[in-house]
């Protein structure tokens, strides 16, 4: 048998790739040290988010107990934030002072969404990710609170509805383009600017955030609304600790090769949001880094083994199912458009089995 005793394995966050390796990379290593370093205390899984805003599902169901996980999976934990990654020396150094030494780490941290160019954003707003920040405060805020969400993407469209089923007080929805969810098509876009209707959201459009203070929002146009809380789901932004130590592109995200290596980096991979694939650039979806999970897996151990490693090739497009606030969704895939109850019944199906086997 061979003597895997000295082998030191770091998964640097638990994001979904990470996760749903760690299990398979544990049974193929059966002796190697694995550390999982993780600040949350559960990793919330984004695609039942909606739903639990909503009613849908409760907070169990949603997360994964990370220190659970990985006693689960004779798996060490670190309850920490991870402040750099030395890849010459293959460390990681930790917030409160610790190094960890490896032969093989995965990074997979996930993104946020600060807006550090809108004024008082990170005193008075919350981003959506990371979102054990958000489930905190939405269990504190009032039914009657009036609610302001900027970013009307496809994220955005389904946290207002979500939230205008959970809440009695007013829902808006703030986008600075000219349209929302515009990385859909035509259908797709009336469908849901209906379903906002229909819940009573508030769309702006061409609508800029200027400054957010103590229950009130300012917009550029000078127009003033109060609020009793704002949420920003503008896109995915990079941790700025990553270009300080790794090679990243213009947007912050850590630049890998198609097997996942980050460039330059030998034993260092990066998978989900918090990866560029130069390769082949895609927008951050979930989706990518659950499909990522298998390749990362072979290469993590070919990488020990001294075999070849596998590229990563990731799909054009992707099923894209929204939930709209009730048990009904929206699907598009290939230019085509559908939506009914039966959706949502699917991904509820999908998303209760992807969960159940990371709670296994």
């Amino acid at each position: 048998m061979p003597d895997y005793s000295a082998l030191r394995i770091l998964l640097l966050g638990a994001g979904h790739t990470n996760l749903l390796a760690a299990k398979r990379l544990r049974a193929a290593l059966p002796d190697a040290s694995i550390v999982l370093v993780e600040m949350a205390t559960a990793a919330t899984y984004s695609g039942m988010f909606p739903g639990w805003l909503a009613g849908h599902y409760t907070l169990s169901q949603m997360r994964v107990d990370v220190a659970e996980f990985a006693a689960r999976h004779h798996i060490a934990h670190r309850h920490s934030h991870i402040e750099s990654i030395d890849p010459i020396r293959r460390t990681a150094t930790l917030n409160d002072g610790e190094v960890l030494e490896y032969d093989l780490a995965a990074l997979d941290v996930g993104s946020h969404s600060l807006m550090p160019e809108i004024e008082g954003f990170a005193e008075h707003a919350v981003p959506i990710k990371p979102f054990h920040g958000l489930v905190a405060r939405i269990g504190s805020l009032r039914p009657d609170a009036p609610v302001a969400i900027i970013g009307g993407g496809v994220a955005g469209v389904e946290i207002a509805l979500s939230l205008a089923r959970r809440q009695s007080g007013p829902v808006t929805l703030i986008e600075a383009g000219t349209r929302i969810a515009a990385t859909l098509g035509p259908k797709g876009q009336r469908l849901l600017r209906g379903a906002l209707d229909r819940a009573g959201v508030q769309v702006l459009v061409n609508a800029q955030v200027a400054r957010i203070h103590d229950g009130a929002l300012q917009l550029r146009d000078g127009s003033h609304m109060p609020t009793g809380m704002v949420l920003g789901v503008a896109g995915a932004r990079a941790h700025g600790w990553l270009a300080r130590c790794l090679p990243v592109n213009d947007a912050g995200f850590v630049r890998v090769a198609p097997t996942l290596q980050v460039e330059g980096a030998a034993g260092l991979f990066a998978t989900g949001d918090c990866a560029a694939m130069m390769h082949a650039p895609r927008p951050k979806a979930g989706v990518y880094a659950v499909r990522q999970a298998p390749t990362l897996l072979h290469n993590l151990l070919a990488t020990h083994h001294g075999t070849p490693l596998r590229p990563y090739i990731p799909q054009r497009d992707y099923l894209k199912i929204i939930s709209l606030g009730g048990k009904t969704a929206l699907a598009e895939w290939q230019g085509m458009t559908l939506h009914g109850r039966w959706l949502w019944r699917w991904k509820d199906r999908i998303d209760r089995r992807f969960m159940h086997a990371l709670q296994m």
